[in-house]
């Protein structure tokens, strides 16, 4: 299988919808294994050949989108949903050094970064031979 991440689109540009509207977690405020809101949920980064949520855009932090950072969390983190957040698996510390992401970049600029998010937090790349798809998010 190819070793390069494949193309990553923002749901919310990419013209698909949602088989049930229960499924869409944009706007949910993310949650530390501890507890802590870490940010809220701006957007989700599908795949373009297998329509599967690989990562969760998270934004945290800002005064008017002043001083906003944006980060990604790999599904694969993702414990549960439950009224309007999304709970993960890793502590608000190790999250607030995750590799930013940049909307600014087009793809090929931000392409770099998928596979330092998914090995920071311990994951295997979603296109390499064994990985296995978390029972959340659902197909897009």
């Amino acid at each position: 299988m190819n070793q390069l991440a494949p193309k990553l689109l923002r749901f919310s540009k990419s013209g698909l919808t949602l088989s049930a509207s229960a499924e869409d977690v944009r706007g949910y405020i993310v949650i530390d294994e501890k507890g802590a809101s870490v940010g809220h949920v701006e957007d989700l980064l599908i795949d373009d050949s297998e329509k599967r949520v690989r990562f969760l855009l998270v934004g945290d932090g800002g005064f008017l989108g002043i001083g906003e950072h944006r980060i990604l969390i790999p599904v694969d983190a993702v414990g549960r949903i439950h009224k309007n957040h999304v709970h993960i698996s890793k502590g608000r510390e190790h999250i607030a050094k995750a590799p930013l992401y940049d909307p600014k970049l087009d793809h090929d600029q931000q392409a770099p970064i998928f596979p330092k998010v998914l090995g920071y937090y311990g994951f295997l790349p979603f296109w390499a031979a064994g990985y296995s798809y978390p029972g959340f998010p659902y197909y897009v």
